[in-house]
Formats: C-alpha cells, sequence, structure tokens
C-alpha cells in the first residue's frame, strides 16, 4: 500500500460537488453522535431526508462505511443508503443489493466470553457483539483502557482476530478488508466509477479510507479535533457535517 503523508487536518472542506464526487460516510461520530450505549443511537428525520435527497442528486453515489452492523446501520439510517461497507469494511454490501457476508472468525465466542468475564468484575465495560467481530467498550470506566487494551492484545496474538482500537472502546475482528479497501472496491464499479472519491469520518479506524481516497484523487474529512490525519479538510462536529451536506442540495 502507498504510504500517504500525516498532515494536520485543519481547513473546512469546499462545497460538495454533487455531479462529479462519490460521497463515503462513517456513521457514529460523522453522521450520529458517540452516546455511552451504541444501541441509543436511532434514525433521526433531518438526516434521513438529507441522505435520502443526496442519494437522488448524486445518482446513487453515496455509501456508508461503519464499524456498525449491517442491520444497525439500515436502522439508524432509515435504510437511505443501499451500498454499505458494515463492520469496518468486512461486512460490504453493493450499490444493487447483493450480500455475501463473510464467516466469522471460530475464536470469536471465546473472546466474547472473556470480555463479558472482565465487565462483569468492572462494572461500566460494554462488551458488543457484531457477528464478525466483539468490542469491549470503556467510554464509562476510562480507568480500565490499559486492563482492556492488555486482553484484547493477548487475545489477538492468540488468535490472528485483528485488534481494531477507536474512540473509547478495542474491538477483535474477523480478519479482511478495511475501510479503506472497501471504499477503492465500491470505486471500481458503478455508480462510483469515475467520479472523485471523499470520505468522511472521525476515528483512527476510518484513516485507511481517508487514505484511499487521497489515492484515487479525492479527499478526506476528519470530524472533529484537530489531529495528524491522512485527511485533506476538517469539520467541527456531527451538526458541521450535515449542515455541510444539506448546504450542497
Amino acid at each position: 500500500m502507498t504510504m500517504i503523508e500525516q498532515t494536520l487536518a485543519a481547513q473546512a472542506p469546499p462545497a460538495l460537488d454533487l455531479g462529479r464526487s462519490a460521497l463515503f460516510l462513517d456513521l457514529d461520530g460523522t453522521l450520529a453522535p458517540i452516546v455511552a450505549r451504541p444501541q441509543d443511537v436511532g434514525p433521526e428525520p433531518r438526516r434521513t431526508a438529507i441522505l435520502e435527497e443526496l442519494v437522488r442528486r448524486m445518482e446513487g453515489r453515496v455509501a456508508i462505511l461503519s464499524g456498525r452492523t449491517l442491520a444497525e446501520i439500515d436502522h439508524i439510517l432509515d435504510g437511505a443508503i443501499r451500498p454499505v461497507a458494515a463492520v469496518h469494511g468486512l461486512d460490504r454490501r453493493e450499490p444493487d443489493g447483493a450480500h455475501s457476508p463473510p464467516e466469522p472468525h471460530p475464536d470469536l465466542p471465546e473472546v466474547a466470553d472473556a470480555f463479558h468475564a472482565l465487565a462483569a468484575a468492572a462494572p461500566g465495560l460494554l462488551v458488543e457483539t457484531k457477528g464478525l467481530s466483539v468490542a469491549l467498550h470503556y467510554r464509562q470506566a476510562p480507568d480500565q483502557e490499559e486492563v482492556v487494551r492488555a486482553l484484547a492484545g493477548d487475545w489477538a496474538a492468540r488468535t490472528g482476530l485483528k485488534m481494531q482500537p477507536g474512540h473509547m472502546v478495542v474491538e477483535l475482528r474477523t480478519p479482511g478488508p478495511d475501510k479503506g479497501d472497501s471504499l477503492v472496491t465500491f470505486m471500481e464499479a458503478p455508480p462510483f466509477r469515475g467520479a472523485i472519491p471523499v470520505f468522511v469520518g472521525d476515528d483512527q479506524t476510518d484513516e485507511p479510507a481517508f487514505a484511499a481516497a487521497r489515492r484515487l484523487g479525492g479527499a478526506g474529512v476528519l470530524v472533529g479535533q484537530i489531529r495528524n490525519s491522512a485527511a485533506t479538510h476538517r469539520l467541527e462536529d456531527v451538526n458541521a457535517v450535515l449542515d455541510w451536506l444539506e448546504a450542497a442540495l
């Protein structure tokens, strides 16, 4: 993979070009605020209306690249987006609706048991199982970060599962494509082929997609605090993302 320079993403993005762009969006921290319990995020009428109009105006060149499961994405976004790469790129649904999910890693149930055991002993930890991965959230128990990361690292080393750190969460997932790989795959087929990719995301897990968008002549938009990133532009928060998208319509 070609290395992409990490720069300090700070400048606001230009207006989205609906006629030439292919838009790729993360979900949590980008289209929806991050909350203590992932299951508390649900549909929001303004967001759904914006996405549906973007899909119409961009002739289907809108996709979601998220750590969420496919079912969660469809619920939160009211089914507004058909092309989706769920579980950090592992579980992809094509623009025509075709969907062939990969087989989960056989050691995931044992990892889930270990995560649940730690959560039972440390109040505030939250285990999230996604079929192809299992995550341990420590947003409500930040003092447990070192223990959580050590446990996840040990299981990753023993099983070959991929360790995926995020905002106050560590996830172990079935090896396979990441968000960058999924962006590239989408761009190779209609309706995305020939367009300029723009990816909007907030987390370290989004860096492969920022880099992929830049390699293909596009841009990345970081959401949140200024930091070193392969993204080229930045928006302050979820509301700023929705305002930017709405302004293009």
